[in-house]
């Protein structure tokens, strides 16, 4: 059911768009559940911001990590910086960005137009995905002019259902990316940085597939939000 749910949204998403760069965002991913786990090329994704509220705060970089066969691409792993109006203000003591990096920064536009053509035809993953995603949405609503739907995996979310499946008790900070990483025994990053956030996150997913999985066989749909 949900399946099928996902595919139709996808679908009417698709007929919905208007501007040919979303349209074609949507094509490459019309047969993405029809395709095994294994041959689904993945996009672990990590977002800096100003702020946490997505109609106020702005983008200051974006990081990728592609995951295909179930391996981090690092050679493959990028990050740009995104210009913004107005100054980083004391968010640089959050995420390290000051405005003298911003100089050479690329436009917001450009940056999705980069997001968009780097992702297409991969499920994006990241740790409390609504997050991230609310301001992507949001800047390339205010781009194109039109809404976008993504498909993506949640770490965060995934590491909640396991623990409650374990009855685990759900204690404050537990579902952070490192405590999350802590309990599958991967070491700790010091870097705060889109780039390694999101090989952060992308290691996350694997021992976690690893441990949902088992000896069985894995469904992306078992995985997306």
């Amino acid at each position: 059911m949900k399946r099928w749910y996902l595919k139709s949204k996808l679908r009417w998403c698709t007929l919905r768009a208007t501007h040919h760069t979303i349209t074609d965002y949507y094509q490459c991913m019309a047969d993405i559940f029809s395709k095994p786990l294994s041959e689904t090329r993945l996009m672990a994704v990590d977002l800096e911001m100003t702020g946490l509220n997505s109609q106020f705060d702005q983008i200051l970089s974006i990081g990728i990590v592609p995951i295909y066969n179930g391996l981090l691409q690092l050679a493959n792993a990028k990050q740009i910086l995104v210009s913004i109006d107005g100054s980083v203000g004391d968010s640089a003591t959050i995420h390290g960005i000051v405005d003298r990096q911003l100089e050479t920064a690329v436009s917001a536009k450009t940056a999705m137009e980069w997001f968009l053509k780097q992702t297409q035809g991969h499920v994006l993953v990241a740790h409390h995905a609504p997050l991230d995603l609310s301001f992507l949405k949001a800047e390339i609503h205010r781009c194109y002019g039109e809404p976008i739907t993504f498909i993506a995996i949640d770490t965060l979310l995934l590491e909640k259902r396991r623990l409650l499946l374990r009855h685990e008790l759900i204690k404050e900070g537990s579902l952070r990316l490192d405590a999350c990483r802590a309990r599958y025994g991967l070491p700790v990053y010091a870097a705060h940085d889109a780039t390694v956030d999101a090989l952060a996150c992308g290691e996350l997913l694997l021992a976690q597939m690893a441990a949902i999985a088992g000896q069985g066989q894995l469904r992306l749909i078992d995985l997306v939000q």
